[in-house]
């Protein structure tokens, strides 16, 4: 009686182990990976993190350090992979054995801090905006500005400049727009990393985001999920034909719905200032890149089925914090380019489910 009792309370313990409140199954623990790099991504990659625990029991813990951070940390070797919104282009991948893929997409949006002007009320040229970060235009009421925007009373307060202060793939898209657009900013350039020319750096997309709302006055370039999430007042920007459009998941889509992935060599693509009346002009993918030789097989095949699991069951969760998700077109071929990630015998670390 007494083991039999003992049987039965050991049953239930074990029982309750794998359930959680109101007896919902729980999934067992799973590997561990880690990831540093850009913030652009970041809050999407803390939702699927979520999801994918509670469904696999696989735990990311992943440093929302910029770009520039993850480049280096993976190229280190001190994480299973890194994160980008500046893509290496063919050359870098193959000088440090890394293959990078694609994610999503979004955008990168100009927000500002003016007191009783709506979002979306300000209307900015590619010109005018490299004007400023160059520190030209100073004041919100000057002729540049008040030229582009007839009927909004904008206030007269100085321009605080606020860029990134660590290297960001985001500063990549936003001064490689700027260069695109404004023959003035070639002396500034295009990277993840400049010399600005003006203003004050704020560490990530939320360093940036929290100095434009403490600043009245103040204007900055944020990934649109972090202007969303703190309701800031974002400018329309003018794109390649002419037209001032929003930042939305639909004028991203627009801008990237003629990207050729496919004759994309290690997937190195931008999609600056698309054609499109629809496309908003700082529009980019974010990427993840991974050592093509792995001394740690299972570790490898844990980053990419955590990957896998993102491509099949994400898209909700990127459409509703305003990324785009990729085609599926693309997701196979980022699913073949996984071939080329080997352990110690040479072969495949991951076998996608067809």
């Amino acid at each position: 009686m007494i083991r039999r009792l003992l049987l039965g309370l050991a049953a239930a313990a074990a029982l309750a182990g794998c359930s959680g409140k109101g007896g919902e199954t729980k999934a067992p623990a799973g590997p561990q990976i880690s990831g540093a790099g850009a913030t652009f991504p970041a809050p999407l990659y803390a939702k699927w993190a979520e999801a994918q625990r509670a469904a696999t029991g696989l735990t990311l813990n992943y440093q929302a350090i910029g770009s520039g951070g993850g480049i280096k940390q993976i190229e280190a070797g001190t994480v299973a992979f890194g994160a980008s919104d500046k893509p290496l282009k063919p050359a870098e991948l193959e000088q440090n054995g890394l293959l990078q893929f694609p994610t999503v997409m979004g955008g990168v949006v100009p927000v500002a801090n003016l007191p009783g002007v709506a979002p979306g009320a300000i209307k900015l040229t590619g010109p005018v905006l490299a004007d400023i970060y160059l520190g030209k235009v100073k004041t919100w009421a000057d002729p540049e500005l008040a030229q582009a925007n007839a009927g909004v009373k904008l206030p007269n307060l100085p321009i605080t400049v606020v860029h990134r202060a660590d290297g960001s793939g985001t500063s990549f898209l936003f001064t490689s727009y700027l260069a695109g657009v404004a023959p003035a900013w070639a002396k500034v350039g295009a990277s993840d990393s400049v010399a600005w020319p003006a203003g004050i750096g704020g560490k990530g997309n939320d360093g940036v985001a929290a100095l434009v709302k403490q600043t009245p006055g103040a204007i900055g370039y944020v990934e649109y999920a972090y202007a969303k999430q703190n309701g800031m007042a974002y400018a329309l920007l003018q794109n390649a034909s002419g037209a001032f459009v929003a930042p939305t998941a639909a004028s991203f889509a627009a801008a990237a719905a003629g990207a050729d992935w496919a004759n994309a060599p290690g997937f190195y693509l931008l999609l600056l200032n698309q054609p499109g009346k629809d496309a908003w002009p700082i529009t980019g993918a974010t990427f993840i890149l991974m050592h093509r030789r792995q001394a740690d097989p299972a570790q490898a095949r844990a980053v990419l089925s955590f990957f896998d699991w993102a491509y099949k069951n994400g898209d909700a969760q990127a459409l509703a914090l305003d990324y785009v998700a990729l085609p599926e077109p693309v997701k196979a071929l980022a699913r073949r380019s996984w071939a080329g990630i080997v352990g110690p015998d040479g072969k495949p670390v991951y076998a996608p489910a067809s």
